[in-house]
């Protein structure tokens, strides 16, 4: 069977299949994510490493978007998947200039309105020149070893599995509590 005909009895409810974005021939990644360096929003450092053994879902968010109320359903993940995932938000003011503020407002921001515990980084570039080199990593197939969609816009997700292997891109529109994401999750 073709994988439109697949695809179409599974959104029938006919038959359920996986859904897998990452293709069976794709590549070793040559730099592990583990070995990229992140800041959180207090300028300490964010070492992905421990988060091996866990899935994490890197998230580019912004305070001033019409995805902003997102923040709500990812912290619903962080919170329903705690033993297994790691959502983190990483702030960028890339598309629209919708993310202005200063990383204490930024924090502040979240956990006043959406009382967001999952670890902030601070403000990064998500694309062009000056792209942080996660977003390089989870956009570039030679790289992450088969994936080269960049952000179009905030709150893009990125899901990584338990071994630092990119699993999946999920596009801004794509709610966090939605059973496409929670899917993978399982």
């Amino acid at each position: 069977m073709n994988h439109f005909f697949l695809q179409l009895l599974s959104k029938l409810g006919i038959i359920k299949i996986k859904n897998h974005s990452q293709p069976p021939d794709a590549k070793k990644p040559s730099q592990s994510v583990y070995e990229i360096s992140l800041k959180s929003l207090n300028d300490k450092p964010l070492d992905l490493s421990q988060f091996k053994g866990k899935k994490i879902l890197f998230v580019n968010t912004a305070s001033e978007c019409g995805y902003t109320p997102q923040y709500k359903g990812l912290q619903k993940l962080q919170d329903k998947f705690k033993d297994t995932l790691t959502v983190i938000g990483l702030p960028a003011n890339n598309f629209g200039e919708q993310e202005p503020g200063s990383h204490t407002e930024i924090q502040s921001f979240c956990e006043r309105n959406y009382g967001v515990t999952f670890p902030l980084t601070e403000k990064i570039s998500v694309v062009g020149q000056d792209q942080h080199p996660l977003f390089q990593w989870l956009s570039k197939q030679e790289l992450n070893g088969w994936n080269t969609k960049s952000p179009t816009w905030n709150f893009c997700k990125y899901l990584v599995s338990e071994t630092g292997e990119l699993m999946d891109f999920f596009s801004a529109a794509t709610e966090p509590t939605s059973d496409t994401i929670i899917n993978r999750l399982k």
